[in-house]
């Protein structure tokens, strides 16, 4: 059961997640993670680390399936991040919106680390 970064990261992309980690298994792109589920460990230290609750376990996140896809997808193509970053500049605006991935995701990969 991996877990996977679903829509409320969206614009927010708050790295909390990140520093604890103990796998390195988080990919970044220009707003949002992901996490790559054949390298999750399923600990679950980084689902209490975000502060918009979008880190769900696959079993748990509504539309799981979307989620694994999307989660499995972007991690084989963007950067793998590994240090906590500031959020987008203007996540704090963002981080009660839903329905931020379809209107908002960006295929662009971040810088990583």
């Amino acid at each position: 059961m991996p877990y996977v970064v679903m829509d409320a990261c969206v614009k927010c992309k708050y790295t909390d997640c990140v520093e604890v980690c103990p796998v390195d298994c988080f990919y970044e792109g220009e707003n949002m993670l992901v996490i790559h589920p054949d390298e999750c460990i399923d600990c679950g230290v980084c689902e209490p680390e975000c502060p918009v609750e979008a880190i769900k376990p696959d079993t748990d996140a509504e539309d799981s399936e979307k989620w694994l896809d999307i989660n499995r997808k972007y991690s084989e193509l963007w950067p793998n991040i590994t240090r906590k970053k500031d959020p987008l500049p203007d996540a704090d605006n963002w981080s009660s919106s839903a329905g931020k991935f379809d209107q908002h995701f960006s295929e662009n990969p971040g810088e990583g680390t």
